[in-house]
C-alpha cells in the first residue's frame, strides 16, 4: 500500500504542476520517474522493487497496451493512404539503421558479443508512443510531422518484437530454438493483428442490432470493454497484444467514429494513469547501484544512442522527402525510448542469456536518459512551430490530433 500512497501523492503533485509543465521544460513524466527513484531502496527505501518483480512487467505491459490502443484511434486511414511514404521510410529504413548503429557502438564500447549487441539495438530501436504523444498532441506542430511520429511510434514496437524474441533465442544455448521461435512469433503477430481487427468489427456490428445499443452515459465504456477483452484474449492465446491494441484502436476509429469520440476523453485519461504508474515503478528500479554497474563505455554508448544514432538514422531515411529542414531535425531528435523498451529489456533480463544483465543495465540507463532528455524538450520543440492563432478565422476551431492525421 506504500506504493499506492506514493502514487497518489505523485499524481496530486503532477496535476497541480501540470499547468506549469505545459508552459515550461518541467515534465510531469519526469516527476513520476524521480518520485519512484526517491522512494526506492537506493534512497528512502519505502518500496522494494526489483527488475524481476511481477509489478514491473505488468505495469509496463498495461501502459504500453493502453497507449497503443488510444494512439491507434488517432490514425485516419484516408490520410494514411495519402501520406504513407514518410512513415514507411522511418520504419523500413530509419529503424533498421538505428538498430545496426546501436549494435555497433554496443559491441565496441561495451564489449558485448555481436548477437547480444544486436539484441540491445533491437530493444532500443523503437520510439515510444507515450513520449511521442507529448509532441504530436500539440496543435502547433505541423500535421505531416505529427503523422510521421505518431504512426512510427505506434507501429515500430510490434515490428521490433519479433526481432527481439528471435535474438533472445539466438543468444541462448541453441540456435535451433531461434528457428523454432520464428514460426511461433509469426503466429503470435498474425493472431494479434487478427484479434485487433475482428473484435472491434464484431462489437460495432453488435451495436447496430435493433435490440442492442448503449446508453449515452455508458457509450465510453464500449471501447473500454473491447480493450479489456482484447488484452485478456491476447495473453490467453499468446497473441501479440501491442499489435492488437494499435490495430483495434485504428479499426474502431474507421468502423465507429461515434464510439471513438465518446471514448477519447476517458481513454486519454486512463492511458495517462497507466503511463504514470509505469513510470513510478520504473523509477524505483533506477538505483545508484544500477547506474554504478554501467561502465564508462556504456555511458558513452547511451549518449551516442540519444544524440547520434536515432537522429542520424532518421535524417538519412528522410532524404528526398518534402519535409522542411526544421521538421527533419525535430523528427530526428524526438525519438524517445520508453515502455516498449522497458518490456523488451525485461524479457532480455528474464531470458537468462549469458550477457543479459549487462545488456539490461545498458538498456535501463539509456531509457532513463532518453525520458529525461525528451520529456523535458517537448514544449521548447513545439514552440518552434508556434502559430499565431489571431491570424486564423475566428469560427474555426483547432483540429484534434486524430482528425489532423
Amino acid at each position: 500500500m506504500v506504493l499506492v500512497a506514493v502514487f497518489g501523492v505523485a499524481l496530486l503533485v503532477a496535476v497541480l504542476l501540470s499547468g506549469l509543465a505545459a508552459r515550461t521544460v518541467l515534465s510531469t513524466s519526469l516527476l513520476f520517474l524521480l518520485g519512484g527513484a526517491l522512494v526506492s531502496d537506493g534512497f528512502l527505501g519505502f518500496v522494494h522493487i526489483t527488475a524481476d518483480s511481477g509489478i514491473v512487467a505488468v505495469t509496463a505491459d498495461l501502459a504500453l497496451f493502453a497507449v497503443l490502443f488510444t494512439d491507434g484511434m488517432h490514425v485516419s486511414f484516408p490520410k494514411l493512404r495519402e501520406n504513407w511514404k514518410n512513415p514507411a521510410r522511418a520504419l523500413g529504413l530509419g529503424m533498421p539503421l538505428a538498430m545496426v548503429g546501436m549494435a555497433v557502438i554496443t559491441h565496441y564500447l561495451v564489449g558485448l558479443d555481436w548477437t547480444t549487441s544486436f539484441l540491445v539495438g533491437a530493444v532500443l530501436a523503437p520510439t515510444d508512443p507515450v513520449f511521442a504523444s507529448a509532441i504530436v498532441g500539440r496543435k502547433e506542430v505541423p500535421a505531416k510531422l505529427r503523422q510521421l511520429l505518431n504512426v512510427e511510434s505506434g507501429i515500430n514496437d510490434g515490428l521490433a518484437l519479433p526481432v527481439v524474441l528471435v535474438l533472445i533465442a539466438a543468444a541462448g544455448p541453441t540456435s535451433s530454438h531461434a528457428e523454432a521461435s520464428l514460426g511461433m512469433i509469426s503466429l503470435e503477430l498474425a493472431l494479434g493483428l487478427a484479434f485487433g481487427i475482428l473484435l472491434p468489427l464484431a462489437v460495432t456490428a453488435l451495436v447496430r442490432f435493433r435490440l442492442l445499443g448503449a446508453e449515452p452515459k455508458l457509450q465510453p465504456l464500449l471501447p473500454l470493454a473491447t480493450g479489456i477483452i482484447l488484452y485478456g484474449l491476447c495473453h490467453l492465446t499468446h497473441a501479440n497484444p501491442y499489435l492488437a491494441a494499435f490495430s483495434a484502436g485504428a479499426v474502431f476509429t474507421a468502423a465507429s467514429p461515434e464510439a471513438k469520440a465518446a471514448f477519447e476523453p476517458l481513454g486519454e485519461a486512463l492511458a495517462e494513469l497507466a503511463k504514470f504508474a509505469a513510470l513510478l515503478v520504473f523509477g524505483a528500479l533506477l538505483t545508484p547501484q544500477l547506474f554504478g554497474d554501467l561502465s564508462l563505455g556504456g555511458y558513452v554508448a547511451v549518449l551516442l544512442a540519444v544524440v547520434l544514432i536515432r537522429p542520424a538514422s532518421l535524417l538519412l531515411s528522410l532524404i528526398g522527402t518534402g519535409f522542411e529542414r526544421r521538421q527533419k531535425l525535430v523528427a530526428a531528435w524526438f525519438g524517445p525510448k520508453g515502455f516498449a523498451s522497458v518490456v523488451y529489456g525485461l524479457l532480455v533480463l528474464q531470458a537468462g542469456i549469458p550477457q543479459g544483465e549487462q545488456a539490461y543495465t545498458l538498456i535501463a540507463v539509456c531509457i532513463a536518459f532518453s525520458i529525461i532528455a525528451h520529456s523535458s524538450t517537448d514544449v521548447p520543440i513545439a514552440r518552434l512551430f508556434h502559430v499565431d492563432e489571431d491570424t486564423a478565422p475566428a469560427t474555426k476551431r483547432p483540429e484534434p490530433v486524430g482528425q489532423a492525421l
